[in-house]
């Protein structure tokens, strides 16, 4: 059943080489300490959040398979790492995969790994809908955190920081294992997620190149990035280059409303996650006064046919694809349009 808290307006903050083939060495269990932050919610008419560091926790957790997640996109086999003996930000470049069942080789570029299933292909290029293209453009991708995402306040969205607090408390059951920052855009929680240290290891996926450019580039100018811990990919949201139950969590930021098909997608999410793993996502909603137009929904399909981009009607609309692609507890937090919204793979 779905559970819901409202946010105030006065939550939200201003504007903001040696050649080698390997495959993927299983890492020892390790210890992570981490900082927790209590969210305390204050009864009254409308609720208000508040976050205040705590007493740092130490969280124990296995992690000896958190850095064998990759697959094929077309048959989902693991792959094989050539010419580095990890992956890494630094490593990408001259590095190769390998399918241990098609044999198809997905290519290291220099600043991400390309595992979309038409890699490779000469003449082939895949149509994408016009809201992917409009994200895999260079202006678009310079301008992401030069002005475009701090236009988000509007529609009620408190600002990167705050909404990073808000999903470390959905995440408190999966701190230490690994996480997928879906459709990461520039790369702007994949960094916070690399730096925070609350993660064994942070994948970036976008399917625009010149995203994860606009990402490398952030990431080269930061003195003492945790580049070891952060690898980049272009793929396909709805094909995911992963195996099957190998992610611990998954985030996706302002990012569902412009997957071509979020049900298929969210199948996705659902089939990489491990069981008891967390899909973490934020998005807007119409609803309130919208809801009376006529025929808003029939709108809204023909809209998202067109242009590849949704927009959703109620929470309601949100928890009935997670549940329908296998996910449970749905629960989410609001702000205005803004919502921010978790679902659990069932143990």
């Amino acid at each position: 059943m779905a559970s819901s808290i409202t946010l105030s307006s006065s939550f939200l903050p201003s504007q903001l080489s040696n050649s080698s083939r390997v495959r993927f060495k299983p890492y020892s269990t390790s210890t992570f300490k981490l900082t927790s932050f209590a969210t305390k919610i204050r009864a009254s008419s409308t609720a208000f959040a508040e976050t205040k560091p705590t007493e740092p926790v130490i969280v124990e957790k296995d992690v000896r398979s958190s850095k064998n997640i990759l697959a094929c996109p077309i048959c989902y086999e693991p792959v094989t790492l050539i010419g580095a003996t990890v992956l890494s930000v630094d490593s990408t470049r001259g590095s190769s995969l390998q399918c241990s069942t098609c044999k198809k080789t997905y290519s290291g570029k220099e600043t991400h790994l390309e595992l979309t299933v038409a890699s490779g292909s000469k003449e082939y290029c895949d149509a994408m809908p016009l809201a992917t293209e409009f994200f895999r453009t260079p202006f678009m991708s310079f301008l992401y955190e030069r002005g475009w995402r701090q236009n988000f306040v509007w529609g009620g969205f408190p600002g990167p920081e705050k909404e990073f607090e808000l999903m470390k408390d959905y995440l408190k059951p999966v701190l230490g294992g690994n996480i997928l920052d879906a459709s990461c855009g520039s790369g702007l929680f994949s960094r916070l997620f690399a730096k925070s240290g609350l993660f064994s290891l942070v994948t970036a996926l976008d399917y625009s190149e010149n995203m994860l450019q606009q990402c490398y580039e952030f990431i080269k100018q930061e003195e003492n990035f945790p580049k070891e811990n952060l690898i980049l990919v272009r793929a396909d949201i709805a094909r995911l280059p992963f195996i099957s139950g190998s992610l611990d969590a998954i985030h996706a930021g302002a990012a569902i409303h412009c997957w071509p098909s979020p049900s298929a997608a969210v199948a996705e999410v659902s089939r990489v996650l491990r069981p008891g793993g967390v899909f973490v996502a934020t998005t807007y909603i119409l609803d309130g006064h919208f809801s009376f137009i006529p025929f808003l929904k029939p709108i809204s399909q023909r809209f998202a046919q067109v242009s590849g981009s949704n927009f959703f009607l109620s929470e309601h609309e949100l928890e009935d694809v997670c549940s329908a692609c296998g996910l449970v507890d749905f629960t989410c937090t609001r702000n205005g349009r803004f919502v921010m919204f978790s679902a659990t793979k069932p143990s």
